[in-house]
């Protein structure tokens, strides 16, 4: 994968969400066309599938490389996700293409907008206690004892950072990076661990002003300009390397 997110972690994906405030119809026909109109640019869109109540999802299957794309329909948002992409130009042009057609084909319009968001992910493989590494490297192990006792008196059975800035004195453009152990107690119970993905989430966020509305696609440029700047010199550095080279440490 050329990818450079890609290359610090197992795997890497982004998503996508916009939030509406009024509930979509999301009629058979409607939902044909807007979904027809994205084919005619990626014709390997073509597994149609019902999720959850009033939701559908459009998918391709994974290439060559384990590269895949999802566009997903709810009543109340629009989704879509790019699973280990070869280059960022190619999920912002996935991207762009949705929110240029979905207003016309999903009748959206900028009073109904609630918030959109890019989410990127970094998946990091680890068998053992996610919550006691995660402590250990992100919050220091002196910070860690302190609250869980001396040495032996415990395992750590959760420690999930999350941390939100506003990157605006309005708050209308917002970055959070949250990091997702998956270590059950019955694991820690038992000393015997199954290899999981420890997840740093890093999510862009910008709500809707009536008074400054502007288009979907610009809207979707600057999260994911704002999403590059903070994974090379915020994410990356600070909470995903340190997290691999604590993992390769215990291997």
């Amino acid at each position: 994968m050329s990818n450079g997110l890609g290359a610090v972690c197992d795997a890497f994906y982004v998503h996508s969400r916009l939030f509406l405030k009024l509930d979509m119809a999301l009629e058979r026909e409607t939902v044909l066309h807007f979904f027809d109109r994205i084919r005619k640019e990626y014709p390997s869109l073509r597994k149609l599938r019902r999720r959850d109540p009033g939701c559908v999802v459009l998918e391709d299957e994974p290439d060559e490389q384990g590269s895949r794309r999802w566009v997903r329909l709810d009543p109340a948002s629009l989704r879509f996700g790019y699973f280990a992409p070869r280059e960022m130009e190619e999920v912002r042009r996935f991207g762009e293409l949705i929110f240029t057609h979905a207003p016309y084909h999903l009748t959206f319009s900028d009073i109904d907008y609630d918030y959109l968001e890019v989410i990127y992910g970094f998946d990091l493989e680890y068998r053992g206690n996610h919550d006691q590494l995660v402590a250990e490297t992100l919050l220091g192990e002196q910070a860690a004892r302190a609250f869980f006792g001396s040495e032996g008196s415990g395992q750590i059975i959760d420690a999930q950072p999350y941390f939100g800035i506003a990157m605006t004195p309005g708050c209308d453009l917002q970055a959070y990076v949250e990091v997702k152990s998956r270590t059950t107690t019955f694991e820690v119970r038992n000393a015997t661990f199954e290899p999981s993905p420890i997840t740093v989430f890093l999510t862009t966020r910008k709500y809707w002003s009536v008074e400054q509305p502007g288009s979907l696609e610009e809207a979707l440029r600057v999260l994911f300009d704002l999403a590059d700047e903070l994974a090379a010199e915020k994410v990356v550095p600070n909470f995903v390397n340190p997290l691999a080279a604590a993992i390769a440490s215990r291997s």
